[in-house]
């Protein structure tokens, strides 16, 4: 997952935020903004798939002996589906905690 894909997930977070701030509870609607966010989780975990699978077709290759496959071209591919990864399991395990800290509060 790109940094760009990141802070657009941070941006509507904080978006979301502000309208619970200003609104009253009757006014906020549990459902507003959650199939763009759930379409949004969707792609940017298609992506990370995608760049995992392109990484191990590349080293499949190069394994393989392909000559069309340089070496420094793979370890790239494979760092980038690696980073991409880690990516999306922080902001993974930063809407668990989000979602634990509001399970958590007092009604």
């Amino acid at each position: 997952m790109s940094q760009i894909a990141i802070n657009q997930v941070l941006q509507q977070m904080r978006q979301l935020e502000v309208r619970a701030r200003n609104e009253s509870p009757e006014a906020v609607n549990p459902h507003d903004g959650a199939g763009k966010f759930g379409d949004m989780m969707q792609q940017a975990i298609d992506q990370v798939n995608q760049a995992q699978g392109n990484a191990a077709a590349m080293a499949r290759a190069l394994e393989a002996g392909d000559p069309n496959v340089d070496l420094a071209e793979v370890m790239v591919t494979v760092q980038k589906a690696s980073l991409s990864f880690q990516a999306l399991t922080e902001v993974r395990n930063k809407l668990l905690t989000a979602y634990q800290d509001i399970m958590n509060m007092p009604v």
